[in-house]
């Protein structure tokens, strides 16, 4: 028998290697950008056609390279980064495997046009598929110009796997924000399709953050500034009244380098205690100063995820570092910091017991902003299936349903507002005895045991049928704003809702451009109780970029339901009975009540065996 193992030919292992470092096209603009900043660029420009499937073209102004340099950039595992084994421990550029122009060139047509500074003439150098097809003089400025066309296109399992144009610019967008943020003295323009998205100036740290996310940041910044003989601490955290019921402006960098680390998330976290709600997340930007020596950056081919000496003894700092800034801004007024002064962190080594964390004490229920306010619970017209819905649910109840005569079992109409509630003798409504649980459940006796429903699933589920109604009927119903509102986004939600901005119209919404990532709101839909219509979008975009893909749901529907669960209560809204009888009265009206727009279950019935047996009966 003859031997089968055979070495791979080099085209095969380097796709097989770009499978682990470019996985969609905002892996090629990390991988290019980050080599534009080793090579000393101060400006960077990005170009992208289609998302980055059609063109990619990065320039910048860096050192640039001489054409044998040109020529072994594209070979596996050359760099000029490292030397040995040692250097590993030490790194302090942002590239160091020599893996991204193989993996790029593997799976794309690649041409890099690259010229010095004392060189006469550059080099254009053309690659396709790992095979060298050109390499020529050519005329061009200082720096490189790396031009990627057609992505997979040897590959087309993955590029049939590439999601659609908004959801791949917003992973480009993603990538050039952790580049620029770190490096605010760096240039950036990103051009998606000739069309403008970004340009960054040179500038300092709160500058960039507010040319990233917009001018609406800038007041809820707290700056961040500690110095250990362990790490340097610095960057800015968002006032806790500003913080967002979702993540995505929350940055960790290490010696200028973006990563992900759930631990030091949590030190963050625990600084703002019984400062947010719990489904709350602040916005901070913190960046890292410590010994390369001393962390491990070559965990992971992205280099996202970074391992330190003594995370435990970080973690102390970052925790210390933004709760004195909390306290000395007066965030936190129990805490009495002095403005000038800088407290001593003590930093605990590997050995350390356990941390005693701070301690506030603080009245949860006191609200000096709290202000009475009733949600709106609008109901749109009750079809027969809904009345159908409506009787089960008082057929649930034992010895408190209402005998009505047919005639006497009236319903609202279409263009009432009254409450379904309002049509039940109230007697028998208050003989319910519905109770809300920590603001988040309603507990109510029913024949075969206890219903527990959650109050926002319900609310999702009223508002999304609410809203395919209205995209059903065409019949659109726009509250016009006395005082339109204007909204600053950040570029990507900004090519976002553009995107959906068509099905928000649909919806009874009234948004116009005006002006540049600038949008104003005229009107939204009238089956909505808004008061901040700015606040009600931005929470829609999260929602809607957040929200997992369902392949089988239209465009529309998909609105719908992140606007349901945006404009849905939020936990730890107290109901009075009223409304808590007009929530139940609406979510039995549903179509489908049992689940929310998602899937998720809205409600369940705890058995009255189960509860006996908690009593060993």
């Amino acid at each position: 028998m003859s031997d089968i193992i055979q070495l791979l030919p080099d085209s095969v292992a380097n796709q097989i290697a770009a499978g682990e470092v470019i996985q969609r096209p905002a892996s090629v603009v990390k991988e290019l950008v980050e080599n534009a900043l080793d090579a000393g660029a101060s400006e960077v420009t990005i170009h992208i056609k289609d998302a980055g499937k059609t063109l990619i073209q990065i320039t910048d102004n860096g050192c640039g390279m001489s054409p044998t340099d040109a020529r072994m950039a594209f070979e596996r595992h050359a760099t000029s980064k490292i030397n040995s084994a040692n250097d590993l421990f030490c790194i302090r550029t942002m590239g160091f495997r020599g893996e991204a122009m193989a993996s790029i060139a593997a799976i794309a047509d690649v041409e890099m046009r690259t010229k010095r500074d004392d060189d006469e003439v550059g080099t254009l150098i053309r690659v396709v598929a790992s095979e060298v097809r050109s390499q020529e003089p050519v005329a061009c400025a200082n720096g490189t110009t790396t031009t990627v066309k057609n992505l997979f296109f040897n590959v087309p399992a993955r590029r049939k796997f590439l999601k659609s144009n908004t959801t791949e610019l917003k992973h480009i967008i993603t990538e050039i924000q952790r580049v620029a943020l770190p490096n605010p003295e760096i240039r950036f323009s990103l051009f998606h399709n000739n069309s403008c998205l970004y340009e960054l100036g040179k500038s300092n740290l709160r500058r960039r953050i507010v040319d990233v996310f917009g001018k609406t940041i800038n007041q809820s910044l707290v700056p961040v500034e500690e110095e250990t003989s362990l790490v340097n601490v610095s960057g800015f955290v968002g006032q806790p009244k500003y913080a967002r019921k979702t993540m995505g402006e929350q940055y960790f960098f290490v010696n200028r380098r973006y990563m992900r680390h759930p631990y030091f998330h949590k030190a963050v976290m625990q600084a703002y205690e019984k400062l947010l709600p719990s489904d709350s997340y602040p916005s901070y930007f913190l960046y890292l100063e410590i010994d390369p020596a001393s962390i491990d950056i070559n965990v992971h081919p992205t280099k996202t995820e970074i391992k330190f000496e003594d995370d435990r003894a970080i973690w102390q700092v970052i925790f210390a570092s933004v709760r004195e800034s909390l306290g000395k801004y007066n965030v936190v007024p129990s805490i009495d910091f002095d403005q000038s002064g800088s407290i001593d962190i003590p930093v605990a080594g590997k050995n350390a017991g356990e941390i005693h964390y701070p301690e506030i004490t603080v009245n949860p229920a006191y609200n000096p902003f709290e202000t009475e306010k009733t949600p709106s619970f609008k109901t749109p017209g009750v079809s027969n299936t809904e009345k159908r819905n409506l009787e089960r649910w008082e057929d649930l109840y034992q010895g408190t349903q209402l005998i009505l005569k047919p005639e006497e079992q009236t319903f609202q109409s279409a263009s009432s507002d009254e409450p379904l509630s309002s049509s039940l003798p109230s007697e028998g409504v208050s003989q319910k005895k519905i109770l809300q649980l920590k603001q988040k459940y309603i507990l109510s006796p029913v024949k075969s045991g206890l219903m527990v429903i959650d109050q926002k699933r319900a609310h999702e589920r009223i508002l999304f049928e609410q809203f395919m109604e209205v995209l059903r009927s065409e019949s659109v119903a726009s509250q016009q704003q006395l005082f339109p509102q204007t909204i600053d986004l950040e570029p990507g939600d900004a090519e976002l809702l553009k995107s959906i901005r068509e099905d928000l119209l649909s919806l009874g919404f009234d948004i116009r451009e005006f002006g540049k990532n600038t949008f104003i709101i005229n009107g939204t839909p009238g089956v909505l109780d808004v008061s901040s219509p700015e606040i009600i979008v931005e929470k829609l975009l999260e929602e809607y970029k957040n929200s997992p893909v369902n392949a089988k749901a239209k465009a529309k529907e998909q609105v719908a339901i992140s606007l349901a669960k945006a404009s849905s209560l939020d936990y730890g809204t107290e109901l009075k009975q009223e409304e808590i009888d007009h929530l139940i009265d609406n979510l039995f009206a549903c179509a489908t009540p049992n689940y929310s727009p998602e899937g998720k279950k809205v409600l369940t019935i705890i058995p009255l065996e189960d509860i006996e047996k908690f009593f060993h009966k």
